[in-house]
């Protein structure tokens, strides 16, 4: 079988602070095949983010081994390191803060081709950045290559993160909670370009989320994994996981999405009820 483009093994994160140590990450592993979506659930403070970083290698792990096409990212020198950083590129959660204020979209998008000497003259740079705005579903280009992000929508704004990690061809995307900044139906549209993306390239997602149902929509033919206090406590293939939840926090997150059909939402409340008091009967308590 073909090697995983990513590995996490055994990874803990521990931060000192002046009242102790904190363990943000608590010895998980997770692999990531090539063009695949991986999708890392959990509430806030359960170190989804910080798992994020770790394998972007944006934070160097306490502990443990984080593999890039079976290297080391942490052990083979610059070289291996540099090729890493520019095939894994990250989307923040704020479109706002993560863009540069005083340069407009040519300038954000152009900046990284340059850098990689991808482009020789400012008409390719001007020809590859509309190439990219158009990926992502800005269009017509030039609407948006003299604007700056205070004149965008989130939406928008968002989009742009999602052009410029796109610019250096990256073989993975990690997008940190990069919806749940955005209207509930921009939300859908991005989830549906990010997947068009998946599909015509290749890129694989380590997506990053507290919301399972984005989670579902999204990586319904990849794979989940919950995070709870630093530990995955579950993961597996997404319908699986969806379906037959085996943890009983993976439960709870899963009655907290909001259910539109007040018919179903009641029944799911019925069932609910009638597991906590058969629960109840069996420890001989009342609740």
């Amino acid at each position: 079988m073909a090697e995983p483009l990513m590995q996490l093994q055994n990874i803990s994160c521990v931060f000192k602070t002046r009242h102790g140590e904190v363990v943000a990450v608590d010895d998980i592993s997770f692999d990531l095949d090539e063009g695949r979506v991986l999708c890392l659930v959990g509430q806030s403070g359960s170190g989804k983010t910080t798992a994020a970083r770790i394998a972007s290698g944006l934070l160097k792990p306490t502990s443990g081994t984080v593999l890039f096409e079976g290297h080391d990212i942490h052990a083979k020198g610059k070289d291996l390191f540099t090729h890493f950083r520019r095939s894994v590129q990250y989307i923040h959660q704020d479109p706002y803060a993560s863009l540069n204020p005083i340069r407009d979209v040519f300038g954000s998008l152009s900046a990284p081709l340059r850098k990689h000497g991808l482009v020789k003259n400012r008409q390719q740079a001007w020809d590859k950045v509309s190439e990219l705005l158009a990926q992502v579903g800005l269009t017509p280009p030039e609407t948006y290559l003299s604007k700056f992000p205070h004149q965008l929508s989130g939406g928008q704004r968002q989009r742009i993160a999602v052009a410029r990690a796109l610019t250096l061809g990256p073989r993975l995307i990690i997008a940190d909670e990069a919806t749940s900044m955005l209207d509930v139906s921009i939300r859908i549209s991005l989830l549906k370009t990010l997947t068009k993306l998946r599909e015509d390239l290749g890129v694989g997602f380590l997506f990053i989320t507290h919301d399972l149902a984005m989670a579902k929509f999204f990586g319904m033919d990849g794979d989940i994994a919950v995070m709870h206090v630093g530990k995955i406590v579950e993961q597996g293939p997404t319908q699986d996981v969806i379906r037959d939840p085996q943890d009983d926090y993976t439960r709870a997150l899963l009655e907290a999405v909001p259910e539109p059909d007040p018919d179903l939402a009641r029944r799911k409340r019925a069932v609910r009820l009638a597991a906590a008091a058969s629960a109840s009967g069996a420890g001989g308590s009342a609740p």
